[in-house]
């Protein structure tokens, strides 16, 4: 499993969405960003798990305490 976490203005790691293979996580992040300000960094599609997220990361362990069937599980654009 892979972990996607966001960060917001307040720079607290938040779970938004896990993906069952790195290369679904990185085509939905290619596809949610809109405008690129760093490698993981950006401005995000307003209807994705990344809205409102200053920058991203990606991890195949849980770094949170957050209950990962909480958040979408290979979210895609036609979720939308």
């Amino acid at each position: 499993m892979h972990y996607l976490y966001g960060f917001r203005r307040d720079d607290v790691r938040r779970l938004v969405a896990t993906f069952g293979a790195e290369q679904q996580l990185r085509a939905y992040v290619r596809w949610a960003t809109l405008a690129s300000t760093g490698e993981t960094a950006g401005k995000f599609e307003q209807g994705s798990v990344l809205a409102s997220c200053e920058r991203w990361e990606h991890s195949l362990h849980p770094l949170t305490d957050e209950d990962p069937s909480q958040v979408e599980h290979n979210p895609t654009p036609s979720m939308l």
